[in-house]
């Protein structure tokens, strides 16, 4: 058969983009993107489950226009009822492939690809992964560290990557915590007479990205990230470092800093009753991690911690299970604690068995 017609249904959330991405680079069909903007009712539509364009904003969304595709890939719930019109009004022989944690019944996607955050049963259309897709490879290594190199050589060594993201669910990533940051990762760096390489990303805001940048009391290149800039160093950090901090809210760059095969330090970005490891002595390996402490800094973390407690499985994404997953497998360890070692980086064995997945879903 000929090659199927793929769109991209960008979600908001450049973590969702980066598996979306690494997951149609990796099936090596063409693949057009749609980059979608909502109207303030999505939320509200998406309780209603409908497969609508309602909530869509059509003078500033790509157009979602005939030719149709054959092949759905999507992440960010807000595209679930984008997907399903396309499929009712466009082709209904066109396969969705969801990224994520749905907000619909399962049976309403041909595959739907999870990490272990989200709590979704197993079955026969759910494929689980361990850590999300990532597009971090020897070639974008390589490159961005060429690139970089000449901006950084300067600086002492080692060089240690601090990847910062932002508040996530139940937990706040605010001026506290990134001074916090700030402080642990100069002290860290100091002792050992090296450098810190730091980048904030879209979700840090900008008192956390000041308050951070003002605590760093050893030698440092600091990266602000702003919209559309085309010089990211996130790249050539992750290539160039010998170690790497990153916060631990961030399921997506857990997974790219993982992927370099270098020591990974976790920053929770909590404290107390609130932090990420609050319940690590209450279980043993293997056991079901007990609900996060009810009350959260804010009304709206609070709302979020009590979800957990008390509201359907779908309504959960509880970043410890990965936290608690790579810390036990060797890939990370939490800052403070002894690093884990060097590791030879393995190959993507889950993207290859995703492709697979979608390549079955046309008998190919």
């Amino acid at each position: 058969m000929a090659t199927p017609r793929t769109w991209l249904l960008a979600s908001p959330h450049a973590g969702d983009n980066s598996q979306l991405f690494a997951l149609a680079n990796a099936l090596g069909w063409p693949y057009e993107t749609k980059r979608l903007v909502y109207h303030q009712s999505e939320s509200l539509l998406r309780f209603v489950g409908r497969a609508t364009l309602a909530a869509l904003n059509k003078e500033k969304s790509d157009a979602i226009a005939p030719p149709f595709p054959d092949l759905i890939l999507a992440a960010g719930r807000a595209t679930e009822a984008v997907a399903g019109w396309i499929r009712r009004h466009g082709n209904r022989r066109a396969r969705i492939v969801f990224i994520g944690a749905p907000w619909n019944e399962l049976d309403r996607f041909d595959l739907v690809i999870a990490t272990p955050q989200y709590a979704i049963a197993p079955r026969d259309n759910v494929l689980r992964n361990p850590l999300p897709f990532h597009g971090v490879h020897p070639a974008s290594l390589a490159a961005a560290a060429k690139a970089w190199l000449p901006r950084l050589a300067h600086r002492p060594h080692p060089w240690f990557a601090v990847l910062v993201g932002g508040s996530s669910g139940p937990y706040i990533f605010g001026p506290a915590a990134a001074g916090r940051l700030g402080r642990q990762v100069s002290d860290m760096a100091r002792k050992a007479g090296g450098t810190l390489l730091v980048s904030t990303s879209a979700r840090t805001g900008r008192d956390a990205g000041q308050a951070l940048s003002a605590a760093l009391s050893a030698s440092h290149y600091f990266h602000e990230w702003t919209p559309g800039a085309a010089d990211n160093p996130y790249l050539a950090f992750l290539a160039l470092a010998e170690r790497i901090v990153v916060t631990a809210d961030s399921v997506s760059m857990i997974s790219e800093a993982c992927a370099t095969g270098k020591p990974v330090l976790l920053f929770d970005i909590e404290e107390g009753k609130q932090a990420m490891r609050a319940e690590e002595g209450a279980f043993q390996s293997g056991e079901i991690l007990p609900a996060p402490y009810w009350r959260g800094q804010t009304l709206s973390t609070t709302a979020f911690r009590l979800a957990m407690r008390f509201g359907p499985p779908r309504w959960s994404r509880d970043l410890r299970i990965v936290h608690r997953n790579v810390v036990n497998a060797g890939l990370a360890s939490w800052l403070g604690d002894a690093p884990a070692p060097l590791r030879q980086v393995q190959s993507s064995v889950e993207l290859e068995r995703a492709v697979a997945r979608v390549q079955g879903l046309f008998g190919l």
